[in-house]
C-alpha cells in the first residue's frame, strides 16, 4: 500500500500566537521572502519539513540604516543564543522584535549566512554554481532599495550551531522538526527579509531544503456591546 503526504496549507501549521491572520505565505525551498510587519503584529515562521534553516534580517521599515545587530542583542541579554523572551535589538540598542513563542530549545544568531564564496572555501570549487543565503538576501533586499552594504550578520531560525568546549562553532544536525514554530512580535514597523536556506552541503537542512510558512497575526481588538454600556436616556 502506498501512502502520500498532503502538502495542503492546512497541514502546514498554525500561528503560534492567537490573532487575526493578515498574511499567510509559502516560501519555496531555496527561495527568499520579505514583508513589512507592523508594530504589534506577530510573525510566526513554521519549519514545515523540519530542520530547515531560515536565515533572517530585520530592518526598521522607515529607516533601514537601523537594522538587527547580533552583538547588541547578545550583549543586552548576556546569552549566546536566541530563546523565548529574547529582544532582537538594532545597533542603537532599540528593540526591533521580541521572541514571544518558540518551540525549539535555542535559535542561532552567530553562525552567519552561506554564500557562493564561503561554499567554495568550505566544500570545494565544484559548488561555485550553487547560490547561498547571501545571494538570496541580495535579490530580495534589492526590491526594497537595499544592497550589499546593508547585509549584516543574521539570525538562523531552526539552525543548530553549538558552541563547542574549545570555543569553536559546530554545524550539526538540527534540533527542530516538522511543524516546529517560532513567533516574533514587531516592536516597531519592521522589514523582515528571509532566505529559505538553499544549503545542501552540511546538515543545517538535513541536506534537503524544504518549504517555510510565514504567518502574520494581528491582535484582536475587544469591543463592548454598546447596548450594555450606553447611558440611560434622560427625559
Amino acid at each position: 500500500m502506498t501512502t502520500t503526504t498532503s502538502t495542503s496549507r492546512l497541514d502546514w501549521g498554525s500561528p503560534l500566537v492567537d490573532g487575526d491572520v493578515v498574511l499567510d505565505e509559502r516560501v519555496a525551498p531555496r527561495a527568499p521572502w520579505s514583508a513589512v510587519v507592523s508594530a504589534g503584529d506577530v510573525l510566526t515562521i513554521v519549519d514545515v519539513g523540519g530542520n530547515q534553516s531560515a536565515d533572517c534580517l530585520v530592518f526598521n521599515a522607515h529607516d533601514t540604516t537601523e537594522r538587527y545587530s547580533v552583538p547588541d542583542t547578545l550583549t543586552w541579554q548576556g546569552n549566546a543564543y536566541v530563546r523565548q523572551g529574547t529582544v532582537l535589538r538594532s545597533g542603537l540598542g532599540t528593540p526591533l522584535m521580541t521572541v514571544v513563542g518558540n518551540e525549539v530549545a535555542r535559535q542561532d544568531t552567530i553562525g552567519g549566512a552561506c554564500g557562493k564564496e564561503s561554499n567554495t572555501l568550505r566544500y570545494g570549487h565544484h559548488t561555485a554554481f550553487q547560490h547561498g543565503c547571501r545571494e538570496n538576501f541580495l535579490a530580495e533586499a534589492a526590491k526594497h532599495g537595499l544592497g550589499a552594504r546593508d547585509l549584516v550578520s543574521n539570525l538562523n531560525w531552526f539552525m543548530n550551531v553549538p558552541v563547542e568546549a574549545d570555543g569553536s562553532l559546530g554545524i550539526v544536525d538540527g534540533i527542530s522538526g516538522p511543524g516546529k514554530r517560532v513567533a516574533v512580535r514587531a516592536e516597531m514597523d519592521v522589514l523582515v527579509v528571509v532566505s529559505n536556506c538553499p544549503q545542501v552541503n552540511n546538515p543545517c537542512n538535513a541536506f534537503n531544503p524544504t518549504p517555510l510558512r510565514m504567518l502574520v497575526t494581528r491582535p484582536r481588538t475587544t469591543t463592548t456591546d454598546a447596548s450594555t454600556t450606553a447611558p440611560e436616556p434622560t427625559s
